[in-house]
């Protein structure tokens, strides 16, 4: 794999493992310059209106099925501080967010994609190489949050399955030629 290809592998690893959970969130909100750049942006008094569904404390459409929003008023921003010191519980017991099938989604997908990974790696030839880049790149497809990431995922699976054969036959053609 050349310089491009590791460099792809290595974002799309990187994305995987930089999933923005609800502790990441919080921190993106209450330890940065969030404030101060919203401020910079508007003059005269302004409102903050958070629109957000946390999966804890949101309902479900009884047609979708999915979380919906509500809007949250700049208290919030008080819950976000308290969230972000509470990151230290992510991935222990103690994490409430860490059980939700968004975030054991994220945990699996870390897993399958050095799976993918290592099947390219032990398979890899000229003739499969293109299959290879775009495989890895598959990740960085991946968009969203909640139903909308879901909805990605179902589409990237596919053209992952379409990849892998493709990769497969490559290494079918290249296996024959030897």
């Amino acid at each position: 794999m050349g310089r491009d290809s590791l460099d792809t592998v290595a974002r799309a690893l990187f994305k995987l493992m930089a999933y923005k959970d609800e502790y990441e969130v919080a921190r993106l909100y209450s330890e940065t310059d969030f404030l101060s750049r919203v401020a910079d942006r508007f003059e005269g008094p302004y409102r903050l209106q958070f629109h957000l569904a946390p999966p804890l404390l949101a309902d479900r459409d009884p047609e979708s099925g999915h979380l919906r929003k509500r809007t949250y008023g700049p208290w919030i921003l008080h819950a976000f501080r308290v969230l972000a010191k509470l990151r230290r519980l992510r991935g222990t017991r103690f994490d409430i967010f860490g059980r939700s099938e968004d975030r054991r989604t994220e945990r699996w997908l870390i897993g399958e994609y050095r799976v993918v990974l290592e099947e390219i790696l032990a398979h890899l030839s000229r003739d499969n190489h293109a299959a290879a880049v775009e495989l890895a790149a598959l990740p960085l497809e991946i968009r969203g949050f909640g139903h909308v990431k879901q909805a990605a995922l179902v589409r990237v699976k596919a053209k992952q399955t379409m990849l892998l054969s493709r990769f497969q036959s490559g290494l079918s053609s290249a296996l024959a030629a030897e």
